[in-house]
């Protein structure tokens, strides 16, 4: 019976997109209320790529309350997200930025987008952080990207 149960397990973690139990694939939401619903994502450095998706659960349109999730370096986020603003719209993001590690699409209510990011140049245990770069987002819109 115990190994027909870790056989459902196993099953279930593929079918999932995990990888022996790692997370290689993961959903986060932004809302109307400008947050997202994780503060930390994980995935495992096993994984090679990590896919994200974000999906804005809210009903506002892109130029009204528009969300992205951008990974970047935790010591490159406060500059980046300057240099987003700077950059305007549609997708409040430096186009060709090096700091800019992964990034979805900027969205609106009821959208999702997603981005597959290369985990071989990042380090396990290293400093990164997501957030969102619609203007004044990041300030709230952001967390820890931890690769285990």
């Amino acid at each position: 019976m115990r190994s027909m149960m870790a056989a459902l397990v196993l099953l279930g973690w593929s079918a999932s997109g995990l990888a022996w139990g790692q997370a290689c694939e993961q959903t986060i939401e932004g809302n109307d209320a400008m947050r997202f619903n994780l503060t930390e994502v994980r995935v495992s450095a096993d994984c090679g790529t990590a896919t994200i998706t974000l999906k804005h659960v809210g009903q506002f349109p892109v130029n009204a309350m528009g969300h992205n999730f951008v990974l970047s370096a935790t010591s490159d986020y406060t500059a980046l997200a300057t240099d987003a603003l700077q950059a305007g719209a549609p997708n409040y993001l430096p186009e060709d930025d090096p700091r800019v590690l992964g990034a979805t699409a900027m969205i609106g209510g009821g959208e999702e987008s997603s981005v597959t990011i290369d985990l071989s140049g990042l380090e396990a245990g290293g400093d990164y952080t997501f957030m969102c770069t619609f203007p004044g987002h990041y300030v709230v819109m952001n967390g820890k990207f931890i690769i285990e």
